[in-house]
């Protein structure tokens, strides 16, 4: 077993080294990347997902299965929970981008639990001017999403879960260009999910296997001024794996994958024919959003090898020594012509009997990526009854 236990550390310390190592990499082909509407709705803001590559869809639930699975509420460890974050954004770029979130679940009884969750995106400060370039105004705009959430037992393996949004976006405060006047976005939305999980043995050690799926933020088309194009918010299926084994009484280890692909229509490829733009590939992607959605499986340009490009891939491993101390490590990947997010996570996490401390820390594979450096930190406080204390929910600070 300590022969087993030090494979694992290596593992986890390659994962670490690589990390450090710069990438570069180009494609020739075109960009041509799915715009949305408050892409803030795809954050992760908690510490544990974070530094396993992105990855929850169907990892252990805890406070923060809002964002990944909320049918996973109902299985959690623990009878309520309840988490503050607060993750500094795009630091490289400007040192006043934040995200901040509020998490709270509790159970009604052993069949069923509810959710709820408060994300707030502060986008800063920007400045207007005229076109003869005088000042004009500033604004500070901001987003933020009001979650509820119902998840149920249906087996004592299998739950579902739904999900309602109410989003705001305001970007411009208001103002009036060239005549046209801005407003905020708003739209509600929906999610539907489910959750499976199962004890089995994987070379004589007990494990846990666990599916999970969900078809995130079904809601309306959004525009930011009476005349402008109304987009898509970022409607996503979210696909989830996770193994659980346990080495002896003292270790575990966890490695998840998930895959994520909008249900958003693929920009067509547009030419100029006789001083007119047509379609020339692809399809007419302003459409209602159920149409919207089946069509984003077989609409892109490039056909069947361009829809597989707008999955993204997220690897995580997460390993624990006595439910005290975690490891964590992960890789995220997007296509280059869909995005060109690439990095790897690591993390750490240290449980006490009242509290517990996680970070993760993101490194992108290219120097000059705005997400390089995020950094994300969490406390967590276990507020059941010392006599049924499990595992700690986790709050982010």
């Amino acid at each position: 077993m300590k022969e087993k236990v030090k494979k694992i550390f290596l593992f986890l310390g390659f994962l670490l080294i690589i990390t450090q190592t710069p990438y570069t990499q180009t494609s020739s082909e075109p960009l041509n990347a799915i715009h949305v509407a408050m892409p803030f709705l795809t954050i992760a803001s908690d510490s544990r997902g974070s530094g396993m590559g992105d990855v929850g869809v169907a990892t252990s639930p805890d406070v923060y299965s809002m964002h990944y699975n909320p049918a996973k509420f109902v299985f959690a460890e623990n009878n309520m929970g309840f988490s503050v974050s607060f993750t500094p954004w795009l630091r490289d770029l400007i040192d006043d981008i934040n995200l901040g979130n509020l998490s709270y679940y509790t159970k009604l009884d052993q069949n069923q639990a509810l959710g709820f969750s408060l994300s707030y995106f502060n986008l800063g400060v920007i400045y207007f001017s005229t076109l003869q370039g005088d000042p004009d105004g500033q604004f500070s705009p901001n987003e933020f999403s009001i979650d509820a959430a119902y998840s149920r037992k249906f087996s004592d393996n299998l739950s579902g879960g739904l999900a309602f949004r109410y989003m705001r976006s305001d970007l411009t405060g208001g103002y009036t260009s060239s005549g046209i006047k801005s407003r905020a976005a708003q739209a509600f939305a929906a999610d539907v999910a489910v959750y499976y999980h199962n004890n089995i043995n994987v070379a004589d050690f007990p494990s846990k296997l666990s599916l999970g799926a969900n078809i995130a933020n079904i809601g309306n088309k959004v525009s930011y001024s009476e005349s402008g194009e109304a987009q898509f918010i970022p409607i996503t299926l979210k696909l989830g794996s996770a193994l659980s084994l346990d080495l002896d009484a003292y270790n575990s280890i966890t490695i998840a994958a998930d895959l994520n692909k909008f249900l958003v229509p693929t920009p067509p490829r547009m030419e100029d024919v006789d001083g007119e733009m047509v379609i020339v590939a692809g399809r007419n992607n302003n459409v209602t959003v159920a149409q919207g959605m089946l069509q984003s499986f077989y609409d892109a340009p490039g056909g069947f090898r361009e829809e597989l490009r707008e999955i993204t891939i997220g690897l995580g491993a997460e390993y624990w020594y006595h439910k005290q101390f975690a490891l964590r490590a992960g890789y995220f990947y997007e296509h280059e012509t869909k995005g060109n997010r690439k990095f790897f996570t690591t993390g750490l996490g240290i449980r006490f009997n009242v509290f517990a401390i996680d970070f993760s820390y993101l490194v992108p594979i290219f120097r000059t990526n705005p997400l390089a450096n995020t950094l994300r930190f969490s406390l967590a406080f276990d507020f059941e009854p010392a006599g049924s204390r499990s595992r700690p929910v986790t709050s982010s600070i």
